[in-house]
């Protein structure tokens, strides 16, 4: 499969470049069309279509698109048109697009997903000048969401995943985020109309959509959660103010009779780094298990390279261990390069060549730990190599205060060691 896969990946990175070698200097304007950007419809397999909006800009005198999501423009720089047609590169995540561009402007075209099974492919569709994510079909709000909720997932096993909904509606226009034990679903952006709530986001790998009811007598929402290609589940929630983040279940922590990791995986350029490595003695060492598939390692990746930079003279120093999608390791290697890239990383990524899916990753690359439970997870190791702390969540940006708890709380532990 992994093979098979390889060569299907090739042929689209190949087309890409042949694309590119042919860019012409503006985007495509067929006769009548002058779009400022699109609303994207990605249609999952049963039909259901979730939505973003993508907008034109113009970056270093080069033609780009900007991917929003209520305080999100994610930035899309890799972008080459040639004729009637569009294709561009997500900045992270194997995911790209290519689409026609109608004679009236509207997209159509297909998203390309590289996931750990092979490829999916998503029929796109754009509506040309129509900047409206979602439309009030039900008239205005007939309440106000606004605040904490209590949040019940049903996954399809009948299990429940707990998580904390955080939402901001002003008027119609309604923002948020849950946050689980292990991670947070970013910037959604949405509308509550009537009863209603419609609730979406797209970053390149994440495409989500939570649609529910508002019982306003018993301050409740009941709804569907439509996550990626294909899955659903149930999920409902009560008002709650006081609801604190769930915790993770035997989160990841030292056997016993352990206190120091053990480790030696190359980098992305072939070189060996352990972290017994004369580098890492007598420093506090942050050590993050991380996927270059992975949204929320994603955005501590971004808060660690500015940290970095700014305190490696501290006596401070970061590793990154990559779990990938497959073990193909040019595979692996060319989408933790693309992350590395994107956010200027100084410290070395090293992968694994253990995917991310694996049930014994952790017996495989660091048996010192319990087992794996969630990405991100940060381990931190004092100035003596012996481990101290290990974080199993970092919130992103989309989740508000929560994103500066994460933050501070990676910044006070630090602190810590750098005192003793």
């Amino acid at each position: 499969m992994n093979n098979v896969f390889t060569q299907r990946l090739v042929a689209h990175v190949s087309l890409v470049i042949l694309c590119m070698s042919l860019c012409l200097p503006a985007f495509p304007q067929p006769k009548g069309a002058n779009e400022k950007g699109w609303r994207i419809a990605l249609q999952r397999k049963d039909g259901k279509r979730i939505i973003f909006q993508l907008e034109k800009a113009r970056m270093q005198g080069k033609n780009a698109l900007v991917v929003v999501n209520a305080g999100e423009k994610i930035k899309v720089t890799e972008v080459t048109s040639v004729k009637d047609s569009l294709f561009f590169t997500m900045p992270a995540f194997e995911a790209n697009f290519r689409v026609k561009v109608e004679a009236n402007g509207n997209l159509t075209g297909t998203f390309i997903k590289g996931i750990s099974t092979g490829v999916q492919y998503w029929p796109v569709f754009g509506r040309a000048n129509d900047l409206v994510r979602f439309k009030a079909t039900q008239g205005n709000a007939k309440s106000n969401i606004s605040g904490k909720w209590n949040v019940s997932i049903t996954r399809p096993n009948g299990t429940i995943r707990k998580a904390v909904g955080v939402f901001h509606q002003q008027g119609n226009r309604l923002t948020g985020s849950f946050l689980t034990p292990s991670a947070d679903y970013r910037y959604l952006d949405g509308i509550v109309t009537g009863d209603s709530i419609l609730l979406s986001s797209f970053d390149g790998d994440n495409a989500r959509l939570f649609e529910a009811k508002i019982d306003i007598k018993n301050n409740s929402l009941n709804g569907v959660f439509y996550n990626g290609y294909d899955a659903s589940e149930v999920w409902t929630a009560t008002k709650d103010s006081t609801i604190s983040l769930p915790e993770m279940n035997d989160p990841t922590k030292l056997r016993h009779g352990y206190t120091r990791l053990d480790f030696t995986f190359n980098d992305l350029n072939g070189n060996p780094v352990s972290i017994k490595d004369e580098k890492y003695k007598n420093k506090v060492v942050i050590v993050q298990l991380m996927g270059s598939w992975c949204a929320n390692c994603l955005d501590e990746t971004r808060f660690l390279s500015g940290y970095y930079k700014q305190n490696k003279m501290k006596g401070i120093e970061v590793i990154a261990l990559a779990y990938e999608y497959t073990s193909d390791l040019e595979r692996s290697r060319k989408s933790i390069e693309k992350f590395k890239k994107l956010f200027d990383v100084e410290y070395p990524m090293l992968n694994t060549g253990v995917t991310a899916s694996d049930d014994k990753k952790g017996e495989k690359t660091l048996p010192q730990l319990t087992a794996i439970k969630s990405f991100p997870t940060t381990v931190f190791i004092d100035k003596k190599g012996t481990v101290r702390d290990i974080h199993t969540n970092f919130y992103g940006p989309g989740s508000g205060e929560y994103y500066d708890l994460s933050k501070k709380r990676l910044i006070d532990t630090v602190n810590r060691l750098l005192k003793e």
